[in-house]
């Protein structure tokens, strides 16, 4: 019995030793037995109730009877028989207010006792109660006669009550054990039956596991067992959603990294062969001095791709320290940043405090990617505007603008522009930020700015106090 408890594993969860059928079949078995034991043990204890209380007023109706007639009592030394009173078992007796009992039939002594000696001294009107006499059971009634001191005591045997309750009483254990086989019958059946449904999806994912064929499931119905179902579909769809984003994302990242690793190849080998001091290939300071810088740059280059690459490849954020960061002092660092490396053009910036619970490095990486795409597209000694505001951010720049089938497209992992593929980058710094939005419950899209360049604009939930104020 004990093995089909659960158990506490080494990870704090519970576990079971037996199979869901055994447990289904073992779990019906305890109801429709239990619900077989109290209904037995209650009938039988009804039937006896309800043939005690029978006995009882009959044998109290007859006492009283004999009790108001002065047959018995002039019979004297006479001697009645027992079956006057219409029950050849009876035993009958006259008890006085001393306690001398005088039997006027044959058969053992009864032992009276207090109860039948209130009776016959008047402070009761009768007594009623079950006694032993020569090893039988006697239900024994007394009550008041009509001569004053005097009381009729009847006892009835109980061995016929006694032997119709042994009876019933086998009858009804035979009745609970059958009860509870065919419990167990029903629980083997509704086990058998109703769990085929479960087996045929369990043989329907491992055949998914084995062949990783993701194709859904057919859901019939609008049970349980279909809402598994359709909840295995969702997962199938999910788990082949991933998995296309993942060779998506193997492919796309091979083909870009291709360029600057041939690129790279190629500068190494040339510096190789002029440091070898090979004369045919030597090369000038300058010439050489370029390809370093090249190379350099390349490497940057293939380092940024890499660790944008880590980053989107993560289908769920990492857990990391959120905590309240002014999205104000965020704007002001990644500017300074892009200045830098931006040093022909004018960043005009507006800002107004705005708290956001999250990450601040993540966020410092996005707006600096919104800012690095704006100096990217700004002619020589352009204009880029900041504004923060209310928990949005624009971003304007003195560009071409982008196409309003772009807009949307942009956004995507390694997606370029037809004039943005011959210009540095990957093509994941505006999935980032999408990324990161998303993550912060905000939004990202790009529209059109007044002077016909680009607008990219990033809204983040938060507000304007701090959330410690």
């Amino acid at each position: 019995m004990t093995a089909s408890l659960p158990w506490p594993g080494s990870d704090g969860r519970w576990h079971y030793r037996r199979s869901l059928a055994s447990r289904v079949i073992w779990l019906t078995t305890m109801a429709v037995g239990m619900s077989v034991a109290l209904v037995a043990v209650g009938a039988y204890i009804t039937a006896r109730v309800q043939m005690q209380d029978t006995l009882d007023n009959a044998l109290v109706d007859r006492a009283e009877q004999a009790a108001r007639s002065d047959t018995l009592i002039n019979a004297g030394s006479q001697g009645i028989p027992s079956w006057a009173l219409g029950a050849g078992e009876m035993r009958i007796a006259f008890l006085d207010y001393e306690g001398t009992p005088a039997i006027l039939d044959r058969g053992p002594t009864i032992d009276f006792g207090r109860p039948e000696l209130q009776v016959a001294q008047g402070k009761e009107k009768r007594s009623l109660r079950t006694i032993a006499i020569a090893g039988e059971r006697y239900r024994v009634v007394a009550v008041p006669t009509q001569r004053d001191g005097i009381a009729l005591v009847i006892a009835q045997p109980l061995e016929d009550q006694d032997r119709t309750l042994a009876r019933l009483g086998w009858v009804t254990v035979a009745f609970g054990a059958f009860g509870v086989l065919a419990a167990g019958l029903a629980g083997w059946t509704v086990a058998t039956n109703g769990l085929r449904p479960v087996r045929r999806l369990t043989a329907s994912v491992e055949e998914i596991a084995r062949t990783e064929d993701f194709t859904p499931l057919p859901v019939e119905g609008d049970d349980e067992i279909a809402r598994l179902a359709t909840a295995f579909n969702h997962m199938l769809l999910a788990l082949d959603a991933s998995r296309t984003r993942q060779r998506q994302l193997v492919a796309d990242a091979s083909h870009e990294l291709r360029t600057p690793l041939t690129a790279l190849r190629t500068n190494v080998e040339l510096l190789t062969m002029s440091a070898r001091g090979d004369a045919a290939a030597s090369l000038p300071a300058d010439a050489r001095d370029e390809l370093l810088d090249d190379v350099q740059a390349q490497i940057q280059e293939l380092t940024q791709l890499i660790g944008d690459l880590t980053s989107l490849a993560r289908d769920e954020p990492i857990r990391v320290q959120v905590e309240p960061v002014d999205l104000a002092d965020v704007v002001d660092h990644a500017v300074q940043r892009v200045r830098r490396r931006a040093p022909g053009l004018t960043f005009e910036v507006f800002t107004r405090p705005w708290w956001v619970i999250g990450e601040d490095a993540e966020l410092e990486r996005a707006v600096t990617n919104l800012l690095d795409n704006a100096a990217k597209w700004s002619p020589e000694g352009g204009l880029v505007t900041v504004r923060l505001s209310d928990g949005v951010l624009t971003v304007d720049d003195q560009g071409p603008g982008i196409a309003a089938s772009d807009r949307t497209r942009i956004f995507d992992r390694f997606w370029r522009s037809p004039d943005a593929r011959t210009m540095p980058g990957s093509g994941l710094g505006l999935a980032i930020v999408r990324q990161v939005a998303e993550r912060h419950s905000g939004s990202v899209h790009a529209t059109e700015n007044a002077s016909g360049g680009a607008r990219l604009v990033l809204r983040l939930p938060g507000r304007e106090n701090t959330p410690h104020t």
